[in-house]
């Protein structure tokens, strides 16, 4: 039986409401040269961090600033809420779900008061990532996508 993954692929969603930009865009130069992955990136409009895609969520950093959920076709979508949040350790970042729980495209993981957030970081826009990139295909991602999926990914 053929792998119907491999044909049509998986779609990857925005984690956020916001304006979707490219990796180039974002100011920190582990993600615009794409060191951890490729991807795509949103300048968020509200506090409210979802899953991009259907999986199980394999990673939430104690801090909170970032989040990682693995497809049943094993693709690794990292979202990495904002720049630098990492030295805001956890504080105004409340997680919602466990590592290890089952999440569907939508389910709330993070959340936070955006406006005060940004007051303390020097940016807040979020960088999604394909973490096992070595393994998949994605295509480029539609800055113009409104609920719309946003990449699509499938194996190698």
């Amino acid at each position: 039986m053929q792998n119907p993954f491999k044909k049509r692929g998986e779609s990857v969603y925005s984690p956020v409401a916001g304006r979707i930009v490219s990796l180039d865009e974002v100011p920190d130069p582990v993600f615009a040269r794409r060191s951890v992955g490729d991807g795509f990136a949103i300048e968020p409009t509200n506090g409210s961090f979802r899953s991009p895609v259907d999986g199980e969520l394999v990673l939430i950093a104690e801090t909170r600033h970032a989040y990682a959920v693995r497809t049943d076709a094993g693709a690794e979508v990292l979202v990495h809420i904002g720049i630098d949040t990492v030295t805001l350790k956890g504080e105004g970042l409340v997680g919602h779900r466990k590592v290890g729980e089952r999440v569907a495209r939508g389910d709330v993981i993070i959340s936070c008061d955006l406006d005060d957030i940004k007051l303390k970081v020097p940016s807040m826009v979020t960088p999604v990532i394909l973490m096992n990139g070595a393994k998949f295909v994605m295509s480029s991602p539609d800055l113009e996508a409104n609920g719309e999926s946003v990449i699509t990914v499938r194996r190698k």
